[in-house]
């Protein structure tokens, strides 16, 4: 009995000295909350909730805090918040009243704003003050009951009590004030957007609280306010802005507009992500700015008259091209609209460089070429182009256009869009595309070659001439008929070589050693023989001289002869000498003057010596021979060049070398007719019109008389006669060459060119499908052809017929035979 009267009285004393240290403790809160700590200790209320625990009450503690915070939201901090919680302020940040003015719905979210952040700073505060006396309720209870904190119960009791508060305003539907928060937020980003100022602070306070703020009071980490409530509405609402912007951009503005506007916004966010929103936002943002002003209209405003990519290209607005690139990075990591754009353009462009050239009036009169004047008087009138000197001309500038073209690409690759791997290939494929589809590319590039070995590297310096030579490289990469080009290349550079017109040796070499290391051995074997052959050829002709000298011959009129000997396989047919002439007739062998005859028989004798069992064959259509020539004084003629012998050094070609000795021993007043010329000379019809006609219808260079007089080239029935009354300005007298110089083939020239060609590449076929055949033993039709081009692309891109057809060659001459077929499909197999 007296134990329990004890026990009792020891219960009513726990429940005293509760409600006494509980007074202390929520008079102590109190004074927090208004501001009136200068009296309190932090000792001295440390004890009391020290004691509360030690009498086995915290749970009664932690419950009497939640309730006074509860008690003093609904009583001092609900109040003032509703008061600025005006039925204007949610029908403009929820219902977006029209009309409202920016001044006024950013003075009502500030006072808004305001209220909240005040709130909340006043109870954070409360909070870890009270915490921190309460810290031993903390470590001696709640974590033992699995239960939040004291200051994560209280400070969530601001989400639960304040911003999860339910409002109804009229005419608006319910919502509550993190809604309101949320829009008002929201609002003044949006302000901000369109350039107006806002509070940065006042919304970086209101943001950094979401960002305390937890769900609930576990206080998971991926669970704070501003990722679950804020973030994605915010996302939303800027998607919503986004699209309707993109949208009114893409009708009224131009593409440039709208790549710096675009350009701005993401700089924006992202600085707005550091200022005014959290950090956390910054790659979402983008996203959505990405999404809406990049994405979804990206191929329309590229495409845009007068301002999309093509506008950009032709105008050279590099900073529009590297933004456009830095955009289409972030949405497009194949490069896609871009790619497709840009090789739209070079295909384009290739074209129309093609058309320009046919529209092109290339008959400009050009500087002719002046020696010494022998009578004084002007210099040489400028001349017309020829028909054949323009399509070299068109030849030219069409390589020189298609590398400035690709300059200019090149830099927009460089400079704006950062040396990007997936366009450099775009733009490969794309000259790639055009220029084959161009069926002269392979003859245009060996003749630009051709020009700039012959004079267009003259004065350049070392440094100048590598980039001639690695342009004439980089268009040989687009070219995907190599074999053909090798064969125009080949007729060039003999004729480069046999006349002497290489500016220099060192340069060719460079250029062979180049296109080996490009196309491989086989391509450029040939070549290089064409150069041993010339080389050997100079020495012959050295020797040959001292043999004569040896022989002791002092005669004064003895001719000086240089000679090339010319290895048959390294040079091109139409080098050795016509294989058939017009109609088909054989080639036929010049009958050459005596004196000629004669020094051809004495080189040859010697020759015969050191190359024993070798036949040499004479080949006139690319010589040439300096004659000199003396015109006589004209009877009656008492002043002026007639009046007097006039003496000229006539550089003509070995053809018109023979035909003016054959006007040596005719009397004065007599003709020769065409006929008859050939007769005596034997010379192939075509080179005899060719060659008279530069002797007797070109003004400045007129020695022969024709019957009848004209401009037109010689016909077979025409005569002609020493020209005695001839007169230049010049003494060395160069006779125009016709068809000598390299020129663009006619359409009967390339058709040639292609049989050749063609005929040529039937072998290479041939050895690819036996090669592969050989090593494979037995393979399906399908795999064959596949091997076949693949192996062949560096040469050349073989039509699949001209496989077929080869294969069945194969076939009937017995490398191969049908077997059985694999899969279903046909194969073959190789007979050994």
């Amino acid at each position: 009995m007296g134990a329990r009267q004890h026990h009792t009285a020891a219960a009513a004393g726990s429940v005293d000295d509760f409600e006494y240290n509980w007074e202390k403790l929520q008079s102590a809160i109190r004074d927090i909350h208004l501001k009136n700590t200068g009296s309190l200790t932090f000792e001295q209320l440390y004890r009391h909730g020290y004691k509360i625990v030690l009498l086995k009450m915290p749970e009664r503690l932690y419950d009497n805090v939640k309730r006074f915070e509860e008690s003093w939201f609904q009583e001092q901090v609900i109040p003032p918040i509703f008061e600025v919680i005006s039925k204007n302020l949610v029908s403009v940040t929820l219902g977006s009243v029209p009309g409202t003015s920016v001044v006024d719905r950013r003075a009502i979210g500030e006072k808004f704003l305001k209220v909240i952040r005040e709130a909340w700073e006043q109870h954070e505060m409360s909070m870890n003050m009270i915490a921190d006396i309460l810290m031993y309720l903390d470590r001696g209870w709640s974590q033992d009951q699995s239960r939040p904190g004291i200051f994560a119960a209280t400070i969530g009791l601001f989400r639960d009590h304040i911003l999860r508060t339910g409002i109804q305003a009229d005419g608006n539907p319910p919502c509550t004030v993190f809604g309101i928060l949320n829009a008002t937020i929201i609002d003044h980003i949006n302000m901000e957007r369109e350039g107006d100022a806002i509070d940065k602070a006042l919304l970086r306070s209101c943001i950094g609280m979401l960002e305390s703020l937890h769900k609930t009071d576990e206080e998971l980490e991926d669970e704070k306010l501003y990722i679950t409530d804020f973030e994605p509405e915010y996302l939303q609402k800027s998607r919503q802005f986004y699209k309707a912007e993109c949208d009114r951009l893409l009708r009224e503005s131009d593409a440039s507009t709208w790549l710096r506007h675009t350009q701005r916004r993401l700089d924006e966010e992202a600085a707005r992500c550091l200022t005014t929103i959290s950090p956390i936002t910054s790659d979402s943002i983008a996203k959505v700015l990405e999404e809406e002003l990049i994405q979804s209209h990206l191929e329309e405003f590229m495409s845009l008259d007068g301002s999309g990519v093509r506008a950009m290209i032709d105008n050279d607005r590099t900073t529009d091209l590297a933004v456009l690139y830095q955009l289409v990075c972030r949405v497009d990591p194949d490069r896609e609209a871009l790619r497709k754009a840009m090789s739209n353009r070079i295909i384009e462009q290739g074209l129309e460089i093609e058309k320009v050239l046919k529209n092109t009036d290339f008959s400009a009169p050009q500087t002719a070429d002046e020696g010494p004047a022998a009578d004084g008087g002007d210099k040489p009138k400028p001349k017309t182009l020829n028909a054949s000197a323009q399509q070299t001309a068109a030849a030219l500038r069409w390589v020189d256009d298609v590398l400035n073209l690709k300059d200019r690409f090149d830099n927009l690759w460089s400079n704006c869009f950062s040396e990007d791997l997936i366009l450099q290939t775009a733009i490969t494929k794309s000259f790639a595309e055009f220029i084959n589809t161009f069926d002269r590319s392979s003859e245009f590039l060996s003749l630009f070659i051709d020009d700039n070995l012959k004079r267009g590297i003259k004065d350049k310096t070392e440094a100048e001439i590598d980039v001639v030579l690695e342009k004439a490289i980089t268009l040989l990469r687009f070219i995907s008929d190599k074999d053909k080009f090798v064969l125009y290349y080949q007729k060039h550079l003999a004729r480069r070589l046999i006349q002497q017109k290489s500016e220099r040796q060192d340069v060719e070499a460079e250029m062979i050693s180049r296109m080996k290391r490009e196309l491989g051995n086989t391509f450029t074997s040939k070549f290089e023989g064409m150069f041993k052959d010339m080389n050997i050829s100079k020495d012959e002709t050295e020797a040959y001289s001292k043999y004569v000298r040896g022989l002791g011959a002092s005669d004064e009129k003895r001719i000086e002869l240089s000679i090339n000997v010319l290895g048959g396989n390294n040079w091109p047919k139409e080098i050795m000498g016509r294989q058939t002439g017009l109609g088909g007739q054989e080639r036929t062998d010049a009958a050459y003057p005596r004196e000629i005859k004669a020094l051809q028989e004495s080189f040859y004798e010697f020759y015969c010596k050191s190359h024993q069992g070798r036949m040499l064959n004479w080949v006139g259509t690319l010589g040439t021979a300096d004659i000199r020539c003396v015109f006589p004084k004209i009877q009656g003629k008492s002043s002026g060049p007639l009046s007097r012998e006039r003496r000229y050094e006539l550089n003509v070609t070995t053809y018109g070398m023979i035909i003016l000795l054959l006007f040596n021993d005719l009397p004065e007043g007599e003709w020769l007719a065409f006929d008859e010329i050939q007769a005596k000379t034997n010379i192939p019809q075509p080179d005899l019109i060719n060659s008279l006609t530069s002797l007797s219808v070109i003004k400045a260079t007129r020695v022969l008389l024709k019957e009848p007089p004209s401009k037109a080239i010689v016909k077979p029935t025409d005569k002609f006669t020493f020209n005695r009354e001839f007169v230049s300005k010049a003494i060395k007298i160069k006779m125009p060459s016709v068809n000598a110089a390299n020129k663009v083939e006619n359409e009967e020239e390339r058709k040639e060119t292609d049989e050749k060609t063609n005929e040529t590449r039937k072998y290479i076929v041939d050895a690819a499908i036996v090669r592969i055949m050989k090593s494979r033993k037995e393979l399906v039709h399908s795999e064959l052809i596949t091997n076949v081009v693949q192996q062949l692309a560096s040469q050349f891109k073989p039509e699949i017929n001209l496989i077929k057809s080869r294969i069945e060659d194969l076939i009937g001459r017995e490398y191969l035979e049908r077997a059985d077929a694999i899969d279903g499909k046909p194969a073959y197999r190789y007979v050994a």
